[in-house]
């Protein structure tokens, strides 16, 4: 593939730099789609014969995801999260329920679109999480661009406004730091800053064993948008009626009916999600 032997191919990243083909790393994301060993094995070795140079990670994912729902479809959904992700955009706003709804269903009271009154001016906060006599203000900033990253310029823009925002707060209540979550990563610069001003930056993949995929898989949390049977115009028709979780669907399968799906399919698209909702996953 590469003309020498055992080197690996480079393939084309979605930044659009090149790198060698890691089968650590697919292996490690294929682990986290709950597969049984042999089947991730057996995967990777498929997927690594089939890799020549120039290849995109997309392209690798893809092959890696087919393979995957022959296998069984909860798998597949696991293994295309990151997508689903992307698949809540392209205005933001139903990321913002996301991570809303992420909140509350580990111990806060989360609630969009919040008004401060701040010393100079007033701030519309995305997320608004409370807890006790506590509140955090959570800015969101979703990126319907895999390559694109967070750069420093965020977290200082949104550090400005919560010390306006810290000027004004009544007594009474606590004002937390606060936090910066994005659906990509963040600069180098970014994680910088946010450490030294004293946010709290959450990522696809920062912080280390408490990144925003490492939450969803944790609590099981998973997007209406990972399911392999929903339409592009049912998941939109839901996540409009704020059934932005799989196990919010769970809770109003009444939804279903009112797009006219059938019953034999309501059942197969509920079994999908029971056992997304339920299935514990590899560390």
């Amino acid at each position: 593939m590469s003309g020498k032997k055992g080197r690996k191919p480079a393939i084309r990243k979605s930044s659009g730099d090149e790198a060698p083909f890691s089968e650590t790393k697919l292996r490690r994301s294929l682990s986290h789609s709950g597969a049984e060993a042999s089947v991730v094995d057996a995967i990777v070795r498929k997927v690594a014969g089939e890799v020549y140079p120039g290849m995109s990670t997309r392209e690798i994912h893809n092959r890696a995801f087919a393979l995957l729902r022959e296998h069984r479809s909860s798998y597949a959904s696991r293994y295309k999260l990151k997508r689903a992700i992307y698949e809540l955009g392209p205005t933001g706003f139903p990321f913002e329920k996301f991570i809303a709804a992420l909140l509350n269903h580990s111990g806060y009271q989360a609630e969009t679109n919040v008004v401060f009154r701040g010393g100079c001016v007033s701030h519309e906060v995305d997320v608004v999480a409370r807890n006790g006599h506590s509140v955090t203000p959570i800015e969101c900033k979703f990126h319907a661009d895999e390559g694109r990253k967070c750069t420093v310029k965020i977290p200082l823009y949104i550090h400005s406004r919560f010390r306006d925002m810290a000027a004004a707060h009544p007594e009474g209540t606590r004002l937390k730091p606060g936090w910066v979550v994005t659906n990509t990563r963040f600069t180098a610069d970014a994680l910088a800053y946010g450490k030294c001003a004293g946010l709290y930056l959450l990522s696809w993949n920062h912080p280390r064993r408490a990144s925003l995929k490492d939450r969803i898989d944790r609590h099981r949390l998973y997007p209406i948008t990972v399911s392999m049977l929903l339409s592009s115009r049912e998941k939109a028709f839901l996540l409009e009626r704020e059934i932005v979780l799989g196990r919010e669907l769970l809770k109003a399968p009444y939804f279903l009916d009112h797009l006219g799906v059938s019953r034999e399919r309501k059942a197969r698209i509920l079994e999908e999600f029971s056992e997304l909702c339920q299935q514990t996953v590899a560390p």
